[in-house]
């Protein structure tokens, strides 16, 4: 797990083993795995100072996404994905590994905001933008 931490800050190479773990890694997950995957999302950004006063996660629940999460990387990685993590980490390295949990997570967070009431409190924001001012700069001539 700790490689797969590494990885996730290392710049991210999309070749074409990286392409093949991403694939993979998405095929292999379930709806309640990349539920699990986005609960883990947002009880660790939940420690940064400018987002902790919108939301409390308990030492508990944030314990259990990391179980949970790290259980869904072992499989994903030893298991399901185990030929295509070989592979990615002998021809391309680590960043193969960052490439693949970048596609896996943007699949998940595109499932999350597909939810129909995760839509419509995005359609509030729309409540809050000038469209006149931003008419404006579209259709200024510079």
């Amino acid at each position: 797990l700790g490689t797969v931490l590494v990885a996730l800050n290392l710049p991210a190479h999309a070749g074409l083993y990286a392409d093949d773990l991403s694939r993979c890694l998405v095929d292999k997950t379930t709806v309640a795995d990349k539920s699990a995957l986005v609960r883990w999302v947002v009880a660790t950004t939940t420690l940064h100072p400018a987002v902790q006063s919108l939301a409390t996660v308990s030492e508990k629940e944030r314990t259990r996404a990391n179980r949970d999460t790290g259980r869904l990387f072992d499989r994903l990685l030893t298991e399901s994905c185990r030929d295509q993590t070989r592979l990615a980490m002998k021809y391309e390295g680590a960043g193969a590994l960052q490439t693949g949990f970048q596609t896996l997570g943007q699949v998940a967070m595109a499932e999350l905001f597909a939810d129909p009431s995760v839509v419509k409190g995005l359609g509030e924001l729309d409540k809050q933008i000038d469209a006149r001012k931003l008419k404006q700069v579209l259709e200024a001539d510079d």
